[in-house]
């Protein structure tokens, strides 16, 4: 990532375009302009045989100047910065602030890309692209440009496992208030990617992670549950008062929430799923606090009383 401070003194974190997808995109680019160039010689071509030579010359002159190098100055002028393989690739081309080019920033970037890409055959664009920092070519040290990812391609959502059953609502009491953003972000990717991690590893991270949360909580680590646990734990915790909170006071006295993936055979995956958890604990998981509901209960939606003054909506928060 580049971060690029606009005008506004606005931090904006963009993701440069490196050699290989600017190298296709150029290609492409190439193609599209050489089929349209041969088009159009041959047209002009069998238009002015029965000219001289010298008129001739400037037309061919005139064509390739139009061409090969006024078409890539319309085409990212009128776009802003996209052409035709950059389309395709997902790339743009942007100003070192992050706003879109004008005419003539793709004027100074088609006109030295002649130099260094149609006479040298794109030896001097590689190279200059290769040496900076940003993959910047000359015409985009000169014209002030970048050529910026549009697609960023998203990684899958790694799926969080649940903690033992029987930790549900052990952690009820803990004051979350004061834990940042970046602490669950990187608790959120240890419990994705801990069973990809060396077991040693792992661990020591696991430790780290639920010392910095107990630090930002205020109550310790219980020292008989595994960190991994723990952290879970705590991250579904603060998953169901965010669930309560977004569905109002209408389940607020539903007590907390069950585990996910309670279920047959969830003590065992809870068991294989963090290192260092108590089999015996495992073995005798916490009574719900709340009776089992019965079949017609758990099918048929509880009517909800509107407020006074308020007509009925009709709406039942999920259970």
């Amino acid at each position: 990532m580049s971060e690029l401070v606009t005008g506004e003194a606005v931090a904006l974190e963009l993701r440069p375009a490196r050699l290989p997808s600017r190298a296709l995109a150029m290609l492409l680019d190439l193609i599209v302009v050489m089929v349209v160039y041969i088009g159009v010689t041959i047209a002009v071509v069998a238009a002015s045989a029965s000219l001289d030579d010298a008129a001739q010359v400037a037309l061919t002159i005139a064509v390739f100047l139009l061409v090969l190098v006024g078409g890539p100055i319309a085409v990212e002028t009128l776009s802003h910065g996209r052409s035709l393989g950059k389309l395709a690739v997902g790339l743009r081309v942007v100003r070192d602030d992050g706003g879109p080019i004008r005419f003539r920033h793709a004027l100074v970037r088609g006109a030295i890309g002649v130099v260094e890409i149609l006479l040298t055959f794109g030896v001097v664009a590689c190279i200059a692209s290769l040496v900076s920092a940003r993959g910047r070519r000359l015409g985009d040290v000169f014209a002030g440009t970048l050529v910026v990812r549009e697609r960023i391609p998203v990684a899958p959502s790694g799926f969080v496992p649940p903690p033992p059953p029987w930790l549900a609502g052990r952690f009820s009491e803990l004051d979350l208030s004061a834990v940042p953003d970046g602490l669950w972000l990187a608790i959120r990717q240890y419990l994705t990617r801990m069973h990809q991690l060396d077991p040693q590893v792992g661990w020591a991270m696991a430790e780290r992670l639920a010392s910095d949360l107990a630090t930002r909580t205020g109550a310790p680590a219980p020292r008989d549950v595994p960190p991994g646990a723990y952290l879970a734990a705590v991250v579904q915790e603060r998953q169901a008062r965010e669930s309560r909170q977004a569905f109002g006071s209408a389940t607020a006295g539903a007590g907390p929430s069950p585990a996910v993936g309670i279920g047959p055979g969830a003590g065992a995956q809870g068991a294989h799923a963090y290192p260092g958890a108590r089999p015996s604990a495992l073995s005798s998981p916490r009574p719900l606090s709340n009776p089992p509901l019965s079949e017609e209960s758990s099918v048929r939606p509880r009517p909800t009383v509107p407020p006074e003054g308020k007509p009925a909506s009709g709406f039942v928060p999920p259970a």
